[in-house]
């Protein structure tokens, strides 16, 4: 697997030919009266073209803001990438927004996920965050990938993240 910084007129909807976003949950964690549990709530993530369109829009966006894409290539095709906005945010400025972290379903659980959450860690402290600030999916695995890497619930939610995905779970990682 070979990890490289990714350039804006990089990212195209060929970059993506050999990416499988497709994810089956069948469950995820909610907040309900101030406790976190799991509830049933089946469904299938499967990005269509519209989708891959604004995330094309959102990654060179991230990049042309100050920002980072990382890809994760094995034989010359994308299976991952990670995106790291570079506005500083929070009451004392110390978060980065880990805007996005995707692995594609053939190659999940072999690492790729944690290499790529390691260069946006060492990326965001290198650019002055002490914190990341991630809304996260709120599937049973994908939370489970995001507390094995050692994530916890945000002391203070983001407004617009919770307004923009309210079903997400907002986690943050202490650099």
């Amino acid at each position: 697997m070979k990890y490289i910084e990714l350039k804006a007129g990089e990212i195209n909807r060929e970059l993506f030919l050999h990416f499988r976003r497709h994810q089956v949950v069948t469950q995820c964690w909610r907040k309900i009266d101030g406790k976190w549990c799991i509830k049933d709530d089946p469904f299938t993530d499967d990005w269509n073209e519209e989708e891959y369109n604004e995330l094309i829009v959102c990654l060179k966006n991230t990049i042309t803001t100050g920002g980072i894409v990382f890809g994760a290539f094995s034989n010359g095709m994308l299976k991952g990438f990670v995106s790291i906005e570079s506005a500083l945010f929070g009451r004392n400025e110390e978060y980065l927004d880990l805007s996005s972290i995707h692995v594609s379903e053939d190659m999940r659980g072999k690492g790729v996920g944690k290499k790529l959450f390691q260069l946006a860690k060492t990326w965001a402290k290198e650019h002055g965050a002490g914190k990341l600030y991630i809304s996260a999916h709120s599937a049973v695995e994908s939370q489970a990938f995001y507390r094995a890497m050692g994530c916890v619930e945000a002391r203070k939610y983001n407004r617009y993240h919770v307004e923009k995905e309210p079903c997400d779970c907002q986690l943050e990682y202490k650099l």
